[in-house]
């Protein structure tokens, strides 16, 4: 599939609610943007979410897809475990970056960390920010 495919983590979704315009221009002409169960969860529990936050939250749910896990998905459990045993990252991580994998999606982050794992197509939103 061609064109530009985006998964977003929890701390781009955050940006991107705040209205990060280097991430709007980014997602403008995307083909497809989703976000991992995992970042859904991370976003969900959250201290101090106001409803002006859930609000803007759900509303960006229904733009985007949802990825979950289940148990049919041999490649991306495959590639989970994978990330986990090579490069030892937390499974929330694991299950995000792989998430991004098997999608054939740039994940979207400001962790840097993940940016640098092997094989990872990322892009660290927060190095192209004016501090």
């Amino acid at each position: 599939m061609n064109g530009k495919r985006y998964l977003l983590d929890a701390n781009a979704v955050i940006a991107l609610l705040q209205g990060n315009e280097t991430i709007l221009q980014q997602l403008k002409n995307a083909n497809w943007v989703g976000i991992s169960v995992i970042s859904q969860l991370e976003f969900s529990v959250f201290p101090n979410l106001t409803d002006t936050d859930k609000l803007y939250f759900d509303r960006f749910l229904q733009r985007v897809e949802i990825v979950g896990l289940t148990p049919e998905n041999t490649a991306l459990m495959n590639i989970i475990i994978g990330m986990r045993q090579k490069f030892r990252v937390k499974l929330p991580d694991a299950i995000i970056v792989g998430t991004a994998i098997e999608r054939n999606a740039t994940l979207v982050t400001a962790d840097k960390q993940l940016c640098k794992l092997e094989n990872t197509p990322a892009w660290d939103f927060s190095s192209s920010v004016d501090s």
